[in-house]
């Protein structure tokens, strides 16, 4: 089996051992799924941008600073601990760092762009901050439940019984989905 080495390196390794195969996938997956994380980021910091609400602007830039240096330590110290080299590290570090400001600056002159020539800028920034809250969902329910229920990454049933998630947490699940329509319902802007 043939590994390519992650950001920075064309160098190709050759290996038969499966395990190794896997922790380096997990290396650039992760690195991939924060890259990824933060280029959404970028999107709601863009979206938030581009208009002229101050408060929105506020509340989505702190947001985002909350919890930047929290996932950059954790991706640090997971790279770290699969023994990815220094240099290595830096460079999957400095993706994830560039990953947002850039998507926020190339959002923000999206939108200004098309605003100007037809879309509304209330539903372009709309759809930019949905967009980026479904992507906030997604990695919350295909990365986030699985371990919090038991299961893991395996999606392999747990012979040791994890069982996923009781019903209430289910019910809570579902409420709290529900919670933000129910509030919007008769709301008007």
């Amino acid at each position: 089996m043939l590994l390519v080495d992650q950001i920075g390196s064309s160098h190709v390794h050759s290996t038969d051992d499966p395990e190794a195969a896997r922790s380096s996938n997990s290396k650039i997956t992760t690195t991939l799924g924060l890259v990824v994380h933060a280029a959404a980021d970028g999107v709601a910091l863009g979206a938030a941008a581009s208009t002229s609400q101050t408060s929105v602007q506020l509340i989505v830039f702190v947001a985002i600073m909350l919890h930047k240096a929290p996932a950059a330590f954790g991706l640090v110290s997971f790279l770290m601990h699969a023994g990815l080299e220094r240099n290595r590290i830096r460079k999957h570090l400095l993706v994830f760092a560039l990953a947002a400001p850039v998507m926020s600056m190339v959002t923000f002159l999206g939108l200004s762009k098309s605003s100007k020539e037809a879309l509304s800028e209330v539903n372009a920034t709309g759809v930019a901050m949905l967009f980026s809250a479904g992507t906030f969902l997604y990695v919350a329910t295909v990365h986030v439940l699985p371990e919090v229920g038991g299961m893991g990454h395996s999606h392999k049933p747990d012979p040791t019984g994890g069982r996923g998630l009781s019903r209430l947490e289910v019910a809570a699940l579902v409420l709290g989905c529900l919670i933000p329509l129910i509030l919007s319902v008769g709301h008007q802007h």
